[in-house]
């Protein structure tokens, strides 16, 4: 491309400099040689085009993306300690109490079996143990399921925005020389500004994501926090609310990935991605139906199988 680009660019140039010289010859105007600079030093760019231009959009914008990358992997690590800490507690918790302690130790449940006898009540209580000890792997088996389906949709909207980030930037860095050289051209002049723009738009649609998934991370660190307390404060705190927030907060992050193009585009301003803006927010559309779908179907079927078991 750099060989076509220098081509492209190189007439251009002549026409340009014909163009302005003969102009000011024709009407006996001194020839003002500063504007005709604009060609060659846009020729010196398309020559040392992957050090002076690609390079230096990226070491400036680079600081960007590693101090979002930073912020996003410190409230990961947190997050990952309370769930841990969490899951802890809700296990203890449950162990504490004599009749849930069988559903989540097999030492227990044993326990309890070899104390009862082979009375009719005694294997009316026992066939009893085995039936809620089912419904309750069975409902945290399709409450993992569901919280499994939409952590999978969450990491591929993530992973949709970068794989269409990078060859939005791969496209743009090759065909860089060829609008660089096109906008030597009159008429052509904002090929330039557009490219420069399109591209740090599209490079910033990391660190806006990375900064979307922080703040995603950060409220699900303060639930974490919220419901650790409550559990330390109240030994008989029920966790189905917060694995039903859980995947609304899962829903909103699939559906928020989504707006990232967007928000970039607030900070700068690229026109000629209106068609791609739409067909992100139709997709977007789509995914939070059908995430709303299944955050649905899985809320309702922990909170029935809840019941049943509270009962």
């Amino acid at each position: 491309m750099a060989g076509v680009a220098k081509g492209i660019a190189g007439l251009g140039a002549l026409f340009y400099v014909a163009y302005r010289v003969w102009q000011s010859l024709a009407r006996a105007e001194p020839i003002d040689v500063f504007p005709m600079l604009r060609p060659f030093a846009i020729g010196l760019c398309i020559m040392f085009f992957p050090t002076v231009v690609l390079g230096t959009i990226n070491s400036i914008l680079s600081p960007v993306v590693q101090g979002t990358a930073k912020m996003l992997e410190a409230e990961t690590l947190d997050m990952n300690r309370y769930r841990e800490q969490k899951d802890k507690l809700e296990y203890e918790a449950m162990v504490r109490n004599p009749e849930t302690a069988y559903l989540v130790s097999n030492e227990e449940f044993d326990k309890q079996l070899e104390e009862l006898g082979w009375s009719p009540s005694d294997m009316v209580t026992m066939a009893g143990m085995y039936i809620d000890r089912g419904m309750y792997n069975m409902k945290k088996s399709i409450r993992d399921f569901f919280r499994e389906i939409l952590e999978l949709l969450f990491q591929a909207a993530a992973l949709v925005i970068d794989t269409v980030r990078t060859f939005f930037l791969v496209v743009l860095a090759i065909l860089g020389p060829i609008a660089f050289a096109l906008s030597v051209w009159d008429g052509f002049q904002s090929t330039l500004t557009q490219w420069i723009c399109r591209y740090i738009q599209v490079y910033l649609w990391l660190p806006v994501s990375d900064m979307f998934s922080t703040i995603l991370a950060k409220i699900q660190v303060l639930m974490l926090q919220s419901d650790i307390e409550r559990m330390q404060a109240d030994p008989n705190f029920s966790l189905d609310s917060s694995d039903g927030v859980y995947i609304v907060f899962l829903c909103i992050g699939i559906i928020g990935y989504f707006t990232i193009p967007t928000v970039a585009g607030w900070i700068i301003q690229a026109g000629g991605m209106g068609g791609y803006g739409r067909n992100v927010n139709q997709m977007a559309g789509r995914a939070g139906s059908m995430a709303g779908s299944v955050a649905g179907a899985a809320a309702g079927n922990v909170v029935g199988r809840a019941g049943k078991l509270l009962k």
